[in-house]
């Protein structure tokens, strides 16, 4: 066992050293955490590595992928030795923090401090619900715990405690925190910025604690996460340990993010009497890793394909929903589930967004998600009631006002398969974009609904009305960002954001009600923009999204009164059209026609792409009745078609 600590250890400081960037002090600090985990408790298989009942890892301190990537060499993954050779290189399987799907064995990029155990939060809601819906008696097919192991910046960044807060609450029995707890932080020792009383706060947030007072005590450390297994809390352990240990500066920040150097890691070889060369391990630490962890999850895996086998034979439906599930197919005609509303419809798309929601709710039992506190205005709710230790089918998460911890929750939800979805305001995208950012980076298809999505929130004024928003989300890479301007745009916004596999959605929904002026086609609206109505000879085009759509409608009965013909484009997505053909492009905004008002109740800027002319706002919002407001910032018919006329 120690040599096969020792092994990651050293493989870690050589790819450290190799790369001359990387952080060895939790490597060799922590080292003993990793080991005992792969070796004593997950089940994994390395020949099978998206097997869905394995348990799953968040190395939440993402900056310890030094020691990761060689756990996964030994482990059988197809990570080479040339690979940990290539640790931190460009294209390489090792780069500097996990990235999810790119290297075999990541459940979850990690490395932005303080999402990966809301992650790991999601990722236990998903197994609890998963099992509350699969399960029968003598037939566990969903059976498996989720394991973190995280250090002092996690347990300081406000998403962890949202998402510890909202764990404990709910009873997410099968999350086992691993708390790296070694006295020091980048800047210098933890008590220059923490004195907490760490096992009266997470007792007190209904979390079960236990302390190992030294890394290296395997007994008193797996006899620990035994313990954890037992409880019906999530657990938190805390382990503590030397950073950099076995170096000449162990218990030193100095040893958190700078390489120890050849010179100092064979020192350390001779210390630990690891006496074997750079990225090198000895033919009894591969056995090791092979009998305690490649084998053991192979028979985990044979005992499941058998039971899942039965499990076919008696339960044929629920399987058939499972593999859907694992395969990521949703099983569901669309054209027959989501109505079409009727010209003359007049709802908030929020409200359209609700009644969506419920409507694919019972037609998906993978949807699953919930609101911040603001269940009642965004209309964002799952069914079946809450979800919660005594309710494991309720598939609405009460959040409460925990808007990063929601976002990151999500990821974990849909990183596990599900389809998750969250509910906010607009304004406080704020709060949500880190964990968003890592939806899209991940490439996973998360969906976030917004709503009060403009200066019509009104009276609540500019802390609550989104300006900046929207450029926000269009700006990120791999997001399609969705802004509906009806009831029938609404319910293809959620469509199109169902039929993704590898890229999240923003659904961006009003506060105030948005009439269906015109019946559209999904054929049409999953192109991003297209002509919502046209004119004969028509000499400009305005071009809008969401409710001002509706604004550019009466706008062109309003020129055409006065003989002046224009084209009037939705817009619902700027991210979907840009990618569309050049020739879809050319007729829907044919280049010809340069006379052109773009229309959004926002950031103008982007608006440049499609038209000389914007109406917009690029400044903070007011403080009065949503007509009022609209109205202040120019946002009227008459206006337009004054604005037009200048051009």
């Amino acid at each position: 066992m120690e040599k096969s600590i020792n092994a990651i250890r050293f493989l870690g400081m050589d790819c450290i050293n190799k790369a001359n960037s990387g952080h060895p002090g939790i490597v060799l600090g922590a080292a003993p955490m990793i080991y005992s985990l792969y070796t004593k408790h997950m089940r994994v298989t390395p020949n099978e590595p998206l097997w869905f009942n394995r348990d799953r890892f968040i190395l939440a301190a993402g900056h310890a992928s030094g020691m990761l990537y060689p756990t996964l060499h030994l482990s059988g993954y197809k990570v080479s030795m040339d690979d940990l050779k290539e640790f931190r290189q460009l294209n390489s399987l090792t780069p500097g923090h996990p990235e999810y799907l790119h290297t075999e064995g990541i459940d979850t990029t990690s490395g932005p401090l303080g999402q990966g155990i809301a992650m790991a939060a999601g990722m236990a809601i998903a197994e609890s619900y998963l099992a509350a819906t699969f399960n029968k008696k003598n037939f566990k097919v969903i059976d498996h715990y989720t394991y973190v192991i995280c250090g002092d910046g996690d347990l300081q960044e406000g998403v962890t405690q949202e998402a510890i807060s909202l764990a404990g609450h709910i009873g997410l029995e099968k999350l086992i925190v691993l708390y790296d707890s070694n006295d020091i932080q980048l800047d210098g020792p933890l008590k220059w910025a923490n004195t907490e009383n760490t096992k009266m706060k997470y007792e007190a947030m209904n979390w079960d604690y236990s302390r190992v007072e030294d890394a290296n005590n395997l007994e008193e450390l797996n006899k620990a996460i035994d313990k954890a297994k037992l409880t019906n809390k999530p657990s938190i352990i805390e382990v503590k340990s030397i950073i950099g240990y076995g170096s000449s500066k162990a218990g030193q920040s100095a040893t958190h993010g700078s390489p120890m150097g050849i010179e100092e890691t064979n020192n350390m070889r001779k210390t630990l009497d690891y006496n074997y060369p750079e990225f090198y391990a000895p033919d009894e630490v591969y056995d090791d890793f092979f009998k305690n962890t490649v084998q053991r999850g192979e028979s985990s895996l044979d005992e499941w394909n058998i039971l899942f086998e039965d499990y076919k034979v008696k339960y044929p439906e629920l399987a058939l929903k499972l593999e859907n599930i694992i395969k990521g197919v949703l099983d569901i005609d669309y054209d027959e589930v989501l109505k079409i509303a009727e010209v003359g419809t007049n709802e908030a798309t929020r409200v359209s967004g609700g009644k969506v929601i419920t409507t694919l709710s019972e037609n998906l039992i993978e949807l699953i998600g919930g609101s911040a506190d603001l269940t009642k205005s965004t209309k964002a709710k799952g069914i079946n009631g809450d979800f919660s230790k005594e309710n494991p089918l309720g598939r609405n998460i009460s959040f409460g006002v925990r808007e990063h911890a929601m976002a990151a929750i999500v990821n974990g939800l849909t990183l596990h398969h599900l389809r998750g979805f969250s509910g906010g305001f607009f304004v406080f995208a704020d709060y949500m974009k880190p964990a968003i950012r890592m939806a899209a980076l991940m490439g996973i298809p998360s969906l976030y609904v917004f709503t009060h999505d403009s200066i019509a929130v009104g009276e609540d004024g500019p802390t609550h009305e989104p300006i900046e928003q929207l450029s926000m989300f269009r700006t990120t890479p791999n997001i399609n960002v969705l802004r509906p301007c009806d009831a029938n745009e609404t319910a293809y916004s959620f469509r199109y954001a169902l039929e993704s596999k590898k890229i999240p959605s923003v659904i961006s929904l009003s506060r105030q009600n948005l009439e269906v002026k015109v019946k559209t086609h999904y054929r049409d609206f999953k192109k991003g923009a297209y002509v919502i109505s046209d004119s004969k000879n028509f000499e400009g085009i305005l071009i809008a999204s969401g409710s001002e759509v509706g604004l550019a409608l009466d706008t062109q009965k309003l020129l055409a009164e006065e003989g002046i013909s224009v084209r009037v484009v939705s817009m619902p997505s700027m991210d979907i059209f840009k990618y569309t053909s050049k020739e879809y492009q050319e007729e829907v905004l044919p280049s010809s026609c340069t006379k052109r008002i773009a229309i959004e109740m926002g950031s103008p800027d982007l608006w440049y792409r499609y038209a000389n002319t914007v109406l917009g706002i690029d400044s903070f919002g007011v403080s009065a009745p949503a007509n009022d407001a609209i109205k202040f910032f120019g946002f009227t018919k008459e206006n337009i078609s004054k604005l037009y006329k200048q051009i």
